[in-house]
């Protein structure tokens, strides 16, 4: 079987896996009845939440009130639930702002009253309320330092709620009496339900002694205050067994691994054998394309452990540790130091891409490499070694025209690989 197009071909297995992951596909399955006699009030945080407000709003029989918050630029045009966007992966007042509103949203409820959670990733930075004692300016010097730790998404999010008055649960105690339905599209390695946006709704098996280790690990300051808490328990989440959690349920609607499953069923149409390499992978991103580089050159060049042609997928959540002063996300860093350790092998082309469509911070969802990527980078005067170590991956795919532009997807399932070997 010959792909003519590779990066087309690779370009169609992503939007896949993007389609698979979307609102719109699988939320309505797993909305609950409409309470007999009590309101129905929808709340939520993330990047896909305000789509997944809107098809509650597209499936729901009878009448609804909410609030949820995302991303800027990844709003949707909502009737009944309004949608308000804020700043992401660092808080901002908007997000402060938004979630004081949640929260009022809450008040009054009833036991014959419905709350209905929508929750996705990206939702621990839009849903920022800080607990006592932090002011915002702090919690985002807190953010930065995790974010350019190299922490993993768990260990950032145990941090994040045991700063947070809203988050760890914490949430879910304010909308009793009434009944929570948490649904949940999962951006985390796992799918632990309790770390997708630091689990506003849901107990949280962490520590404030874990938080400290973590803390300590990667040398964040924290203030005075926040440590004497963290120390004493006072900002302990409530537990798994706490009764006022009782009656409350969640559903995981979306995962990495069924887009992967989509993605490698779309490759097998067009005659590629597709194997999943994993959906929970996590670690340094360069580290990470050192791996897959390994065994994509085995497989081109002696049949192992897969006969070609083939096409490699996996998922997950990778991470960088900044050292440099350049653009770029972890699917760009991954794929950059990918392609480096190829070396521009004729027979292997990849894409990396996050699919919420934004790698990191940047305008891209991530980047293609092919065969010639390197030598055009050559031609340049460009040193692929140099902008790795710099944390330039942005600017090297970007010189090359093989950044992947696709916009606000409004869902979010986190990392989208895929290696196709001729």
């Amino acid at each position: 079987m010959t792909i003519s197009y590779p990066r087309q071909f690779l370009h169609s297995l992503f939007n896949c896996a993007v389609d698979a992951a979307s609102a719109s596909q699988r939320l309505p399955a797993f909305l609950p009845s409409p309470p007999a006699h009590g309101r129905t009030v929808v709340i939520g945080a993330g990047k896909a939440a305000a789509a997944m407000a809107l098809a509650v709003e597209q499936h729901w029989q009878g009448p609804l009130s909410g609030l949820v918050v995302t991303r800027y630029g990844h709003g949707a045009p909502c009737q009944q639930i309004e949608v308000i966007e804020a700043a992401h992966p660092v808080p901002d007042a908007a997000g402060q702002q938004a979630a004081q509103r949640i929260r009022q949203q809450l008040q009054d409820l009833t036991a014959e009253d419905l709350v209905l959670c929508l929750i996705s990733g990206g939702g621990s930075a839009l849903l920022a309320l800080p607990a006592p004692g932090i002011s915002l300016q702090q919690k985002q010097a807190i953010n930065k330092a995790l974010l350019r730790s190299g922490a993993s998404i768990s260990e950032m999010n145990c941090v994040r709620k045991h700063l947070s008055a809203i988050k760890g649960g914490r949430l879910a105690l304010a909308c009793g009496p009434a009944r929570v339905v948490t649904l949940l599209i999962s951006d985390v390695p796992g799918d632990e339900a309790h770390v997708i946006a630091s689990g506003p709704t849901l107990p949280d098996p962490g520590t404030c002694a874990q938080a400290l280790a973590i803390i300590q690990k990667y040398q964040i300051t924290l203030p005075d205050s926040v440590l004497a808490d963290w120390h004493s328990g006072a900002a302990e989440t409530p537990k798994p067994g706490d009764p006022r959690f009782h009656g409350h349920t969640h559903h995981i609607i979306s995962t990495a691994q069924q887009s992967l499953q989509a993605a490698a069923a779309k490759a097998r149409e067009a005659g590629i054998a597709a194997y999943i390499l994993s959906d929970e992978i996590e670690g340094e991103a360069a580290d990470i394309g050192l791996m897959h580089a390994a065994l994509a050159r085995q497989i081109a060049q002696h049949g192992q452990p897969f006969q070609t042609p083939c096409v490699l997928l996996s998922g997950g959540e990778t991470s960088v540790t900044v050292r440099g002063q350049g653009r770029g996300g972890r699917n760009a860093q991954f794929l950059l130091s990918f392609a480096l350790a190829c070396a521009g092998h004729p027979r292997i082309h990849a894409l990396a891409c996050d699919t919420d469509g934004i790698d990191g911070t940047e305008d891209n969802a991530g980047a293609y490499c092919g065969p010639d990527t390197l030598q055009r980078a050559q031609e340049l005067q460009l040193s692929g070694r140099a902008m790795l170590e710099n944390n330039d991956a942005y600017h090297f795919f970007e010189a090359v025209n093989d950044l992947i532009m696709t916009g606000p997807t409004r869902t979010n399932v986190n990392d989208f690989r895929a290696i196709l070997i001729v």
